[in-house]
């Protein structure tokens, strides 16, 4: 068994609520990941690009991390995002999220700094060693301008405190490059939702899903297919969901998501300044999506959870 054999399986990035006067909205978020949860997912990340972490105060984001720990009830790992400038206050936040019950980390290089390779293998071992848990890497050279290539993920695989990988380079052939290099020392998760089924495919044994959110039935039931071998079933439900898979590679993928979530799960779409929820054409273009997509919705079975381990 490998060291990081205990997360696979959909992890939803959580979108973050608020209220209408721009307070956390723990009642909603409570409801909105319990959804996730009774869908079969088997694991969250809290506080991530989706979940606005740039806009909250760390007093928020630990308080966010308390709510998804609450509703997992110790079902399944809570993973926290550590996004900073500094290394300095990554390692903060690590220690923070461990102090208030996070299984895990899902770290980024120090943005926006676009840092050299050696720069960065130093970035995530002192946030690393700051937090003591279990590290997702994120790897996101299109957004943040930092490719941490598969050379520099066996460098750090060799400290049992990496144990996976979140790959949104948006290149499939990183899921092979990094199994032939590696093996098993980081399990890969796709971090990119219209190339989940593709990079599972090939090897990545978790999603790190974005319009799990709003559809957590088809996004697990895509996994549970695919685990069992039942491809083309698999492919039927992930040809449905495309067009709104494709809401997640975009710049307003935040506000993209959460107007599919409040049509589809019947919460607000309030986003935390300077975002703003969608309006005009643009807004009316996302409806179109999602309620074609309502009114095609594929009939599942009754769901039967997938192995995560």
């Amino acid at each position: 068994m490998s060291k990081n054999s205990g997360w696979q399986g959909i992890f939803p990035a959580v979108t973050t609520k608020f209220t209408a006067d721009d307070r956390l909205d723990i009642a909603e978020m409570e409801r909105c990941y319990a959804l996730q949860v009774e869908a079969g997912i088997h694991g969250l990340i809290t506080c991530g690009s989706l979940g606005e972490a740039s806009t909250l105060d760390p007093e928020e984001k630990i308080e966010v991390l308390k709510t998804a720990v609450r509703v997992a009830k110790g079902r399944m790992p809570v993973l926290q995002t550590v996004s900073s400038g500094s290394t300095r206050n990554a390692q903060k936040a690590a220690e923070a999220a461990a102090k208030a019950g996070a299984a895990g980390l899902m770290v980024l290089p120090g943005l926006p700094y676009k840092s050299e390779p050696h720069e960065t293998i130093a970035h995530f071992r002192a946030v690393a060693k700051a937090g003591g848990l279990p590290v997702m890497i994120y790897n996101n050279p299109i957004a943040y301008g930092v490719d941490i290539t598969p050379k520099m993920l066996a460098e750090l695989a060799d400290d049992k405190l990496f144990v996976a990988v979140k790959e949104s380079s948006d290149d499939v052939r990183r899921v092979t490059q990094i199994i032939n290099l590696l093996g098993d020392k980081l399990q890969i998760f796709t971090g990119v939702d219209n190339l989940a089924l593709e990079s599972i495919a090939m090897g990545a044994v978790g999603w790190v899903a974005g319009l799990v959110a709003a559809f957590p039935a088809e996004t697990v039931a895509i996994w549970n297919l695919a685990r069992a071998g039942r491809m083309d079933e698999a492919l039927a439900v992930y040809r449905w969901f495309q067009p709104l898979l494709d809401l997640d590679v975009s710049a307003r993928l935040v506000q993209n998501i959460k107007l599919v979530e409040a049509i589809a799960i019947d919460t607000n779409d309030r986003c935390r300044a300077p975002r703003m929820a969608l309006m005009g054409a643009e807004r009316a273009r996302i409806e179109k999506v999602v309620r074609d997509a309502m009114a095609r919705r594929p009939k599942l079975e009754t769901p039967k959870r997938a192995k995560s381990a």
